[in-house]
C-alpha cells in the first residue's frame, strides 16, 4: 500500500486512482444511486480531502465504497461499503474496546468501533444495513457488526447482520466475540 504524504491526506496519485475507481463503481452500479451526478459528487470529493482519505481507507480494507443516497436536507452524498461480503481487511474484530478488553485470551488486534473511528467512518445502523440490503444481496457467507443501541451494549451484547435464505437477519452476540467471517460495514457522508 502506498503511504500518504501526510496524515489523513492522499498523494495526487492515490487521489487520482481512487477517483477513477469510485467513478467506475458509480457507473457500473447506477441502480444504487439513480438520478445522481458523478460531476457533482467529484466536485464534493475534491473539496474534502479528509473524506477522500476515509474513502481510501474503506477501499483499501475491501469495502468497495459506493454512493447509496443523497441527503437533500444536508446536501451530502452517503457512501456505504458495497462489497458483496463483509470487508476482508476488517475481519476478526470484537465489537468495541470494552469487548476487546474483556477477553481473557486470544484477543484480536482491535475492535470494529476503534477501527471505524481511525478510518473516519461510522458503523452502519440496523436501518442502514437493511436499506443497503435493498440495493443488492450482501453478506451471503459473512456477517457484519452493526451499531448497537446502548441498552443492548450495556448488557454486554452487540448486534450483527447477514443475509441467509433470501432474508436479512439481525442477531446478537457478546461484544467480545470475533470470527474470521465477521467484519463491519461503514458509512461516510460527503
Amino acid at each position: 500500500m502506498e503511504r500518504s504524504e501526510s496524515k489523513n491526506r492522499l498523494s495526487a496519485v492515490q487521489s487520482q486512482k481512487l477517483l477513477f475507481d469510485l467513478k467506475t463503481r458509480f457507473e457500473t452500479h447506477k441502480q444504487r444511486h439513480l438520478n445522481l451526478s458523478w460531476a457533482k459528487l467529484e466536485t464534493k470529493l475534491n473539496a474534502n480531502p479528509g473524506k477522500l482519505w476515509s474513502l481510501y481507507q474503506m477501499d483499501q480494507t475491501g469495502g468497495e465504497p459506493d454512493v447509496v443516497s443523497y441527503d437533500e436536507n444536508t446536501g451530502e452524498f452517503v457512501f456505504m461499503d458495497c462489497s458483496p461480503e463483509s470487508p476482508k481487511g476488517r475481519v476478526a474484530v470484537c465489537y468495541d474496546k470494552e469487548g476487546l478488553e474483556s477477553r481473557k485470551e486470544h484477543k484480536p488486534k482491535t475492535s470494529a468501533i476503534e477501527m471505524a473511528n481511525r478510518m473516519g467512518i461510522d458503523l452502519l445502523t440496523e436501518k442502514q444495513y437493511r436499506d443497503l440490503q435493498k440495493l443488492g444481496e450482501f453478506d451471503l457467507r459473512t456477517s457484519s457488526w452493526v451499531l448497537t443501541p446502548a441498552g443492548i451494549r450495556n448488557l454486554g451484547g452487540a448486534l450483527f447482520g447477514d443475509r441467509r435464505f433470501g432474508q436479512v437477519f439481525i442477531y446478537h452476540n457478546g461484544a467480545q466475540s470475533y470470527y474470521s467471517s465477521r467484519a463491519f460495514r461503514g458509512s461516510l457522508r460527503v
